[in-house]
């Protein structure tokens, strides 16, 4: 399991708080430059705004309400966001695909074994959100169910940072493939969907119940699944 202190991490700025596993690669670089004023009150709009999407809602989202906390006037804001709508979709453009690409691109594109990197990666993921994780669930996938039915900018967004996880699942089954990690007979789309839908699900599940027994649970049982997936049949173990 990842080592994150549970809600202390600014999600519009993630590198910093990414640990670095035994066979990492290179130092991963930081996803954006340090902000200058103009950007920094962008920013602050955007982390404040996610973390009020995520507790509440798109659709209980209130400008006055986010302009009152991050004490900023409606000059502001509509500086920054044409709408309330353009906000929404900087939030995925800018801080839901970052920390997808933070998870799914930079920490498992680290691991030479991809299993044991799927595996870091999802515990990676739940220890961003901390209890969060059992009491908000996954912020991309909350958005997704709330949004995609009844506005297509929301839904195109949300599908491409979907897609990208899949394609960056995908990618390292089949780096695993050719070293001789991952069975040669695994359909890698497929099973990156697969896997990708089963944390999806499990977190769901976990904030239904508000337990994260229930997490731990369906969690053992993706392992097994991807020890399936291994070439040799051995199960290991991140840290091993």
């Amino acid at each position: 399991m990842v080592a994150i202190s549970p809600g202390q991490i600014e999600f519009c700025n993630l590198t910093n708080a990414m640990p670095q596993p035994s066979n990492a690669m290179t130092r991963t670089k930081s996803l954006r430059p340090e902000p200058r004023d103009g950007d920094a009150t962008r920013a602050r709009l955007l982390d404040i705004a996610f973390a009020e999407v995520h507790a509440h809602g798109y659709q209980g989202l209130r400008v006055d309400s986010l302009l009152e906390k991050a004490k900023l006037t409606k000059g502001a804001f509509y500086h920054h966001f044409q709408s309330k709508q353009a906000l929404g979709l900087a939030i995925i453009d800018e801080v839901l695909a970052g920390m997808a690409e933070l998870v799914w691109g930079q920490h498992l594109a680290q691991f030479d074994d991809p299993l044991l990197g799927i595996e870091s990666s999802i515990s990676f993921a739940v220890s961003m959100l901390g209890e969060r994780c059992t009491t908000l669930g996954c912020p991309i996938n909350n958005l997704a169910q709330e949004m995609s039915g009844i506005d297509d900018a929301f839904r195109v967004r949300l599908d491409t940072v979907f897609k990208n996880i899949v394609a960056n699942i995908a990618a390292a089954l089949e780096r695993g493939k050719r070293h001789g990690i991952v069975r040669a007979d695994v359909e890698t789309t497929a099973a990156a969907t697969f896997i990708l839908a089963g944390t999806e699900g499990t977190v769901g599940l976990a904030k239904s119940a508000r337990s994260p027994a229930v997490l731990d649970l369906a969690m053992r049982e993706m392992k097994r699944y991807l020890d399936g997936l291994r070439a040799d049949g051995r199960a290991t173990s991140v840290g091993t």
